[in-house]
């Protein structure tokens, strides 16, 4: 029986950056069932200690940010995009 190891290279990567008013570890576990649920997503982090709470996601480039934007705002979250 042989086996097939699929890897997503670097130009189906993308990563998003957004300015959010995630606080708490509570939000975090909000956050971590709605990402986690999501295949196109890669990695995510959150810097609670940054004063703009960047949410940092690295996704496939099929999930797009506005995608990740209305999820965040469905969950209660204020996101926008970062430059």
């Amino acid at each position: 029986m042989s086996s097939t190891i699929y890897k997503t290279s670097q130009n189906d990567m993308q990563i998003h950056i957004f300015k959010t008013n995630i606080e708490t570890m509570l939000d975090l576990d909000m956050l971590q069932l709605l990402f986690n649920a999501n295949r196109n997503i890669i990695e995510w982090s959150v810097d609670l200690e940054d004063i703009d709470k960047v949410l940092r996601v690295d996704s496939r480039k099929n999930l797009s940010q506005i995608d990740i934007i209305n999820q965040v705002k469905l969950m209660g979250f204020s996101c926008e995009e970062l430059d």
